[in-house]
């Protein structure tokens, strides 16, 4: 057997596991794939507002890429940066702090968008994406913790902020979320004694003159007034433009008491893609229509974060894919075969896939479907989204569960179990043993270190003759590992346990907050640097934090 074409993917989405699995299914041995991805499951996000109430089980639309494509080589890791001039890929480290090289032969970047509240004041603190399966799952438990406490709130203000429920975005995210959280609002609200259907208001706001851009004037306006007899207000032409604990602000200063934000909009291509020195055009990278990156012979791009050229449709006017499920499919079936092509050195076969259409649930078994030109709306449309998109499902396992669960869901209430799910704090308490290494040279730097008991001795080693050589010493009060964060550089020393050490780590994004926010503590760092050329670890006299 030859050499073996390395290929990393950088994402787990519908574009980068498709491509994985294709590249496995077409070059067979003469490949070895590589996919990084935070998560080790496929989420199935079309079906992601069933999870809110419940229609559909909490794990029934995932599906484990192990499973899916068992011949990947799956990194759990995050994307610390990628080096094309050497071709390789540096992904954060795990158990050990030693960052995770990946070289590659050819590069898929298949990121997606992530929530962009940027420029939006108090969003990022108070407004809820919905992007992640773990959004859906914070939403709900949200939601069904907003119930407890209405039940039991005697205060009528509060109580109307409580049980008032805002979507922004009028897109089929939000379009279909809304009409979930009211179904589900309304049919849970029965077991609690307090709160009456009457009290439950619900709020769709849209910056355009129409919700469901994506489909037929006829089908929107359907929807609209669908969702609107029902009790859901729409409100058309307003743009959320701020938000805080208790109130949805809009641009034109109307404030709405909710605690309960939902934001489907604004997307922005993954953060990755504005460090990487590639073509971009509006935030996602340029792509011809073989989807291979300008100017870069082994990197390809597809998906949300690529700016896809659609064919020719005999206007003259320049078209992009959508970023949806059913192109980034296709997508990825068009970058894996044109990979093995260059491989092989055979010719390169355009992207053309122009779209079958759109489906959009509106919930209480009512939809709105757009197919290869052929409109249906209400209950034929509610089935046919259904029929698709389970026929859609990766893996016969997440089929059955959805299946089981929708056949469950017309029989039985909705389930108002709340789900704690534990957020991990960035400030953590550790304990050292002698003779321990805090962290080792050439690690990557992804903590500080505050020493509240014991000691600690910093180590170099020496690089022509190995020899170790112990160059401070560190006490109680003192910190240390800054260095590594401030330079984004990995370790240049050791620091070992010398006697039994408790300290207080703080992750890097903590850190970048705190000294970002507190003027004395980015004084002392800054100076620290100064004092130690922002080249080292530690210096002979280690630095101590100011006390009161």
């Amino acid at each position: 057997m030859g050499k073996r074409t390395r290929i990393v993917i950088l994402g787990g989405g519908f574009a980068g596991v498709y491509t994985a699995k294709a590249l496995l299914q077409q070059g067979g041995d003469r490949v070895e794939v590589h996919l990084v991805n935070r998560e080790n499951y496929l989420v199935f996000q079309p079906m992601l507002p069933e999870v809110i109430s419940g229609s559909v089980g909490i794990a029934d639309t995932t599906t484990p890429i192990r499973r899916f494509i068992p011949r990947a080589r799956l990194h759990m890791r995050d994307i610390e940066g990628v080096n094309l001039e050497e071709q390789h890929v540096v992904c954060s480290p795990g158990f050990r702090p030693r960052p995770l090289i990946l070289p590659f032969d050819h590069l898929v970047i298949a990121l997606g968008n992530v929530t962009d509240f940027r420029g939006m004041t108090g969003l990022a603190e108070h407004a809820m994406p919905f992007k992640t399966h773990g959004d859906a799952l914070a939403l709900r438990n949200h939601v069904i913790r907003v119930l407890e406490e209405a039940d039991a709130e005697s205060d009528s203000e509060l109580r109307t902020r409580l049980l008032t429920f805002v979507v922004a975005g009028g897109g089929f995210s939000g379009v279909e979320v809304i009409a979930e959280l009211h179904d589900f609002v309304r049919q849970a609200s029965r077991s609690y004694p307090s709160v009456s259907r009457e009290q439950c208001r619900f709020v769709l706001l849209h910056s355009r003159d129409r919700i469901l851009p994506e489909v037929d004037e006829k089908l929107a306006l359907y929807a609209q007034n669908l969702l609107r007899k029902r009790g859901i207000e729409i409100t058309l032409g307003a743009r959320l433009a701020a938000a805080t604990a208790d109130n949805a602000i809009l641009a034109d200063g109307t404030k709405i008491p909710t605690t309960t934000l939902v934001a489907t909009v604004p997307s922005h291509p993954n953060p990755l893609c504005d460090a990487l020195d590639l073509p971009k055009d509006r935030g996602r990278l340029i792509v011809d229509a073989h989807l291979r990156v300008k100017d870069q012979p082994n990197v390809w791009a597809m998906g949300d974060c690529a700016l896809v050229p659609m064919p020719p449709d005999g206007s003259g006017k320049e078209s992009f894919a959508p970023p949806t499920a059913q192109h980034a499919i296709r997508e990825a079936r068009v970058a894996a075969s044109n990979i093995l092509a260059t491989v092989n050195g055979t010719s390169l076969k355009p992207f053309a896939f122009k779209g079958l259409g759109s489906l959009c649930a509106l919930g209480h078994r009512k939809g709105v479907a757009q197919v290869m030109g052929v409109r249906l709306a209400g209950m034929p449309a509610w089935f046919l989204w259904r029929t698709v998109y389970w026929s859609k499902l990766p893996g016969i396992q997440c089929k059955v569960r959805v299946g089981l669960s929708w056949l469950l869901d017309l029989f039985l209430p909705p389930d108002i179990v709340q789900l704690r799910v534990g957020k991990s704090s960035g400030i953590n308490h550790e304990h050292f043993e002698p003779g321990q290494a805090v962290f080792e040279e050439g690690d990557l730097g992804d903590r500080v270190y505050i020493i509240i008991r014991g000691s600690a001795d910093v180590e170099r080693r020496d690089d022509d003759s190995g020899e170790v050589t112990r160059v401070a010493q560190l006490e109680a009060g003192q910190y240390f590992g800054e260095m590594a964060l401030l330079n984004r550089a990995p370790r240049n020393a050791t620091v070992r346990c010398v006697t039994a050490m408790d300290v207080l780590s703080i992750e890097k994004g903590e850190f970048t907050s705190l000294i970002a926010h507190l003027d004395v503590l980015r004084s002392q760092f800054q100076h620290t640097a100064r004092t130690r050329g922002q080249t080292r670890e530690t210096e002979m006299n280690p630095p101590t934090l100011p006390r009161e």
